[in-house]
This record gives structure tokens, sequence and C-alpha cells, in this order.
């Protein structure tokens, strides 16, 4: 249809507006931006999509919230040393939400019970590899955060953890487009949210700003194509036996 062509032009150009005032630093300008970027993806993915997921539907719905909250709050008076940032907490508070709604999407597609003795060593190193990345993320805003904000990076480290080790394990399982774009959307927004860490707490550099949001927003490309594909039966794995005969 038309009018889904020309959202798909407005969200295009949206998109690489947002990378340019990010990487620019017009920081109110971006999330503005982003907010009404949302929106209109919200509205694609319902006008465009045949069966649509209540729960991907909700992600999508929790997210735009967080980046309308995120904007109202350049306009709320500047929060003081010891005083409690509200903002902070419901904005994170609502992405650790909006990402359970993803891992939930996963587990209600997967046969839990086959997937788990299948890749029960695999599920094992994955669980190993997920504390040790939560705490070395986690590790980087201790001296910078409070103890019940650095509790919560912590919570909120460990669910983005969680949901690439699902969508990975989706993959493996499935072995079809679906799944692939939903890992590749996974790793973008686990990449983008490491940079943006490093962005505001570590370094804080123009050329961080341009790749934190520039893998975002390839991340929600990646997540509104698989939302218009349907899974497929699990395909077994190309090997040597299956080329001989």
């Amino acid at each position: 249809m038309l009018v889904n062509k020309i959202l798909k032009g407005v969200l295009l150009l949206l998109g690489v507006t947002f990378i340019a005032l990010q990487s620019l630093v017009y920081e109110i300008e971006g999330d503005a931006v982003s907010a009404l970027m949302m929106i209109l993806l919200i509205w694609l993915y319902c006008k465009s999509t045949e069966k649509p997921s209540q729960l991907f539907f909700w992600f999508l719905l929790i997210v735009t919230a967080t980046q309308i909250i995120g904007f109202i709050s350049w306009f709320t008076p500047e929060v003081r040393i010891g005083e409690i940032d509200y903002f902070y907490y419901l904005g994170n508070i609502l992405h650790i939400i909006s990402y359970i709604f993803l891992i939930i999407k996963i587990l209600k597609q997967l046969p839990l019970k086959a997937v788990f003795s299948e890749f029960t060593t695999t599920i094992i190193i994955l669980i190993v590899l997920d504390v040790f990345c939560v705490s070395i993320l986690s590790g980087t805003t201790e001296n910078v955060l409070s103890y019940y904000e650095n509790t919560l990076e912590y919570v909120y480290n460990s669910v983005l953890m969680i949901l690439l080790s699902f969508a990975l394990i989706n993959y493996m399982y499935r072995n079809d487009n679906k799944s692939m774009l939903f890992l590749i959307g996974s790793i973008l927004i686990v990449f983008s949210e490491i940079i943006q860490l490093a962005y505001f707490y570590i370094l804080y550099d123009n050329s961080l700003g341009f790749v934190y949001s520039l893998f975002l927003v390839a991340a929600f490309l990646f997540f509104y194509i698989q939302s218009q594909l349907e899974f497929s039966e699990p395909i077994p794995a190309y090997n040597d036996e299956q080329a001989k005969v």
C-alpha cells in the first residue's frame, strides 16, 4: 500500500535524522525524533502486519513510552545531588519490562523441554558467560551511581543478556530467517546499550553517540522485518552427511 511505503520512507528519514542529531549531541531534538519514530513504527506495524503479536506490540508501546518520558524529562527541574531521579528509575524499569515482553515472546514459541534437552551444555555455558558479562558491565557504574541505581543497572543488564541468550538458542533450534533476524536485532540492541553505557559513564565522545544510535536504529529495523515473517519448523543444520545424500 502507498501509505505503508510513505511511512517506511518517513521512518527511514527519521532514523537518519536521529543518528545525525545524536552524533552532534542535540540530545533533546534526538529524543523528540526518536519518540516520533517509535509512534510511527507502531502505526506501521499495526497497519502492515497480517498477524500482529500482542507481545511485540507491547514491546514497541513500552519503548515508545520510555522515549516520550525521556523527552519530557528535559523540561523538568534538574535533579540535584542526593535527590531521587524518578525519570531515571521509570525509564529503566519500563525498558526492562519491554525486554521481558520479547523474552516471553521467544519462550512462548519454543518447546522448552526439547530445547533444554538438546542444548543443555550450551545453556550452561551461556549462563556462565551472562554472569561474567553482567558483572563486568555493572562494575563500570559502581563508582558513578548510587547503590539502588547500580542495582537497577545490574537487573537491566541481566535482562539484556537473557534476551540475547534466548535469541541465540531460538536461532540454534529453529535455524530460519525469522529467528536469525531476531538474533541480529538482539545483538544490535545489546551492543547499542553497552556503547550507550560507555558514552554516558566512561567516555563522552560524539563518535560513541553515532555508533550507539546507529545500532539502535538498525536493531529496530531488524525487529520490524522479522515481525513480518512466520517461524518455520526447525531446519536441520547443513552437514557433510546431508551433502553425501
